[in-house]
């Protein structure tokens, strides 16, 4: 991944930790601020599950290890791609970098609390209920979107898209 796109996913990260961190400090568990009476309001939840609180009820020591290796793989497997794609696939690169910051933002959660702080609740008045989610949740989602839009905008075929430095074998030099 090229600098400017560390640097998105830092960004993105950094939103992520400074959010979590204000919720942590400003609201307890019991507690819920209406930012948008009848459609949003942030409360704190300690998620132990990935998405939407999925798993959350599963009982495991091995659980944290296992969520923490699931988000290194996916960090891994978006840094290795990210550097055999062009530079000029700007909309795939930025997708990739936003998606890498939210996995980021919630590993570092998970690492250091052993969970990860999700606040944002969107609901239509008392008839629909979102489960609740947090930056990083919503920055993995953009990305994914992105990722979608990039590969009908740019089917790949054969791997020609890949620059030549990053092909196995290549020692960068193009013949």
């Amino acid at each position: 991944m090229k600098a400017r796109f560390y640097l998105v996913a830092v960004l993105v990260w950094t939103l992520d930790y400074l959010t979590k961190w204000m919720v942590r400090s400003w609201l307890d568990p019991h507690q819920a601020l209406e930012i948008l009476p009848g459609f949003l309001r942030f409360s704190l939840v300690r998620n132990t599950g990935v998405a939407f609180g999925l798993f959350a009820d599963v009982q495991s020591p091995w659980k944290p290890y296992i969520l923490a290796a699931m988000a290194v793989v996916a960090a891994v497997v978006i840094l290795i791609y990210s550097a055999r794609m062009p530079t000029r696939r700007i909309l795939l690169q930025l997708a990739l970098a936003v998606t890498l910051g939210g996995i980021l933002g919630n590993f570092v959660d998970r690492i250091l609390n052993g969970f990860v702080v999700d606040f944002i609740e969107l609901h239509l008045r008392d008839a629909f209920y979102w489960p609740t989610f947090n930056l990083a949740d919503s920055a993995i989602t953009i990305g994914i979107a992105l990722l979608l839009i990039d590969m009908f905008k740019n089917p790949e075929t054969d791997g020609s898209e890949i620059e030549p430095a990053a092909r196995p074998g290549n020692d960068g030099k193009v013949t």
